[in-house]
């Protein structure tokens, strides 16, 4: 059995969190290979070192003095050194970062030093081999990802590799390059990695004991999501819920193999389990509940609409030709409504007005500006009836106006539009209605 551990920033901020970690992976002999992000807040008033890492390479490129930043991040590493009574130096890393700094070598590179350097104490504070994810991580000549070729690379190298340590959130172009994948990318290269070694499972420790059915700034002490499929998971991260970075679910889903969140700080807690598939029941009739707000809709309309060849089509080449991806897209007979984020559509609003009515020539066409949407996403709600029903009942007993309400024909998922200013109230009455009453 092999098991993945990723570990976030918060995790590994301070010699003590290191511990903590070290702990956890001693505790079960199948965490064989670990993936640690850059240390990151110490207390809510600490900086990141990846921002300070930002910071200082900025100072650089500005051809300021940036040398003391560069001691104030090299002390962040020997207070951890130091705490953990290590007998290692990082003082030819730092040399070369500074090198490396004053020659402009690139933005990715400064902000990838932060897990290279950590994952060097990390492999020495375990006694496992350190493996610099720029020699298996692999990104082509046009900074794409090659999923490919870093399989295959990574396969043969952990073959022979008993236990590691992989920094996450970097790799290598062929030229050797640094390139980094989006903030959060530690989580990606632990999914890359579990894939690689078929892992049976890939534990992704942070500091919050999984997925929670709600936002706990909006809902008080909201339940923990025991167990959520990929589709679920999918749902809610798409509308706006983030523990774990999107991109990381793939290489593991293809593979068949869970996911699971845990919390640093409370190791005992189960967390979340993210899965293919399961048989076992949701603990309530709803998964999670996530949402967004900050969007416009254009509803159009035009009699006979349905029978009309390429209708939908024309409509929405229109958004395209305005290059505005669309949100969300429910229909009826004779109208159709687009949501789109408004921010992009404000500036080009009028554009796409004009274009409408040369595409297709509506009957007539409505604006309607902040609104936000909410998805309930839940596989327990296939085989629940009048879920729609307790929605509604739901938000009218809060006062709520519901703009818009559609249901995936997977029935996985119930979209609701509301008043941006209504928002915090919706998601805390479907909360309600499906969890506190439930419990």
């Amino acid at each position: 059995m092999k098991k993945v551990v990723k570990f976030g920033g918060s995790s590994l901020a301070s010699a003590a969190q290191f511990e903590k970690v070290g702990a956890i992976i001693r505790r079960d002999d199948s965490r064989r290979y670990v993936v640690p992000s850059a240390p990151g807040k110490r207390t809510p008033n600490d900086t990141k070192v990846t921002d300070m890492l930002y910071s200082c390479y900025g100072q650089a490129i500005m051809e300021e003095e940036f040398e003391e930043q560069l001691k104030e991040i090299k002390s962040r590493f020997k207070e951890i050194i130091k705490g953990l009574k290590l007998n290692l130096s990082l003082d030819a890393e730092f040399k070369t970062i500074e090198e490396n700094f004053s020659k402009k070598i690139g933005r990715d590179y400064a902000a990838s030093r932060g897990e290279y350097l950590n994952g060097i104490i990390m492999a020495a504070y375990l006694g496992y081999e350190f493996i610099d994810a720029a020699e298996i991580i692999v990104f082509d000549e046009a900074g794409e990802f090659d999923a490919s070729a870093t399989n295959k690379i990574l396969s043969e190298r952990l073959a022979r590799t008993e236990r590691a340590v992989i920094p996450g959130f970097y790799g290598a172009m062929p030229d050797g390059k640094i390139k980094t994948f989006s903030r959060g990318g530690s989580d990606i290269t632990g999914s890359i990695v579990a894939k690689a070694v078929h892992a049976c499972m890939y534990e992704n420790w942070t500091d919050v004991s999984g997925f929670l059915v709600a936002d706990p700034r909006i809902v008080r002490n909201p339940k923990a999501i025991d167990v959520i499929t990929y589709r679920e998971l999918r749902e809610l991260s798409y509308m706006g819920a983030t523990v774990l970075h999107e991109d990381a679910i793939f290489p593991v889903r293809k593979e068949g193999i869970p996911i699971n969140i845990r919390n640093t700080n409370i190791p005992e807690d189960k967390g979340t389990l993210i899965v293919e598939g399961t048989c076992r029941k949701p603990r309530f009739t709803i998964t999670g509940i996530a949402g967004k707000k900050d969007f416009a809709s254009i509803t159009v309309e035009k009699a006979m609409m349905n029978s009309e060849v390429g209708f939908c089509k024309k409509v929405l080449e229109v958004f395209e030709e305005n290059d505005i991806s669309i949100e969300h897209m429910p229909s009826g007979i004779d109208t159709m409504t687009i949501f789109v984020h408004q921010d992009e559509f404000e500036e080009k609003e009028q554009k796409v007005i004009a274009g409408i009515h040369r595409a297709v020539e509506p009957d007539f066409l409505e604006l309607e500006s902040d609104l936000a949407l909410i998805a309930v996403v839940g596989r327990g709600m296939r085989a629940t009836r009048g879920t729609s029903g307790r929605i509604f009942s739901a938000l009218a007993h809060a006062n709520v106006n519901v703009k818009m309400i559609d249901q995936g024909s997977s029935e996985l998922n119930i979209i609701i539009g509301v008043r941006d200013h209504d928002f915090e109230a919706a998601v805390r009455a479907l909360y309600d209605i499906f969890v506190t009453t439930q419990i």
